[in-house]
């Protein structure tokens, strides 16, 4: 990549877009003459630095710029459609605030730390961020290996017996609620 442009070089780029040369020519044909290993963005790039390059596509004349906006194309109609409600006239359904059903409790007393304070082998597991603006603090005991729990929090969050044993009872409930 080639930062400093000659001086011999910036001449014989305004020589070639003075005849109307597109930047992939005027590159092509820097580099043959001088032995350099200018790309067709580089060219445009110094063009532009110097003031040379103009916004429109290069290969274009310079009698075309500025281009005029397109003229504004007639619409068309189309063919009659059945007209719905709109999403937003529509009754969004009001739902009654429940009560949170009481989570089943570790036998284990959690250090409560910040998440900064934790290190690479602690139990993530949260707690608080219930209330607005109480803090999130984490367990900190000890991580069972391949979890980012620890052992009893591992197990609060998997429930009892194998993933396919796990899978196998949902399958079960769902057949059972269906009926």
């Amino acid at each position: 990549m080639q930062i400093d442009w000659a001086a011999e070089h910036c001449d014989a780029l305004r020589e070639y877009l003075a005849k109307d040369m597109s930047f992939s020519e005027i590159a092509a044909t820097i580099n043959a003459q001088f032995k350099t290993a200018y790309s067709r963005s580089a060219v445009l790039g110094r063009a532009r630095r110097m003031g040379l390059a103009k916004p429109d596509r290069p290969g274009e004349s310079q009698k075309n710029w500025p281009r005029q906006p397109p003229k504004a194309k007639a619409p068309r109609l189309h063919q009659a459609r059945e007209r719905h409600a709109p999403e937003l006239g529509r009754q969004m359904p009001v739902l009654e605030r429940t009560d949170a059903p009481k989570l089943r409790c570790v036998e284990i007393l959690p250090r409560r730390l910040a998440l900064v304070d934790l290190e690479p082998g602690d139990c993530r597991y949260p707690y608080g961020g219930d209330e607005e603006g109480e803090a999130i603090t984490f367990c900190g005991h000890p991580r069972r290996q391949g979890s980012s729990y620890c052992a009893p929090h591992f197990h609060l969050t998997r429930g009892p017996g194998t993933p396919s044993e796990r899978a196998a009872g949902m399958v079960l409930l769902r057949l059972v609620e269906a009926a």
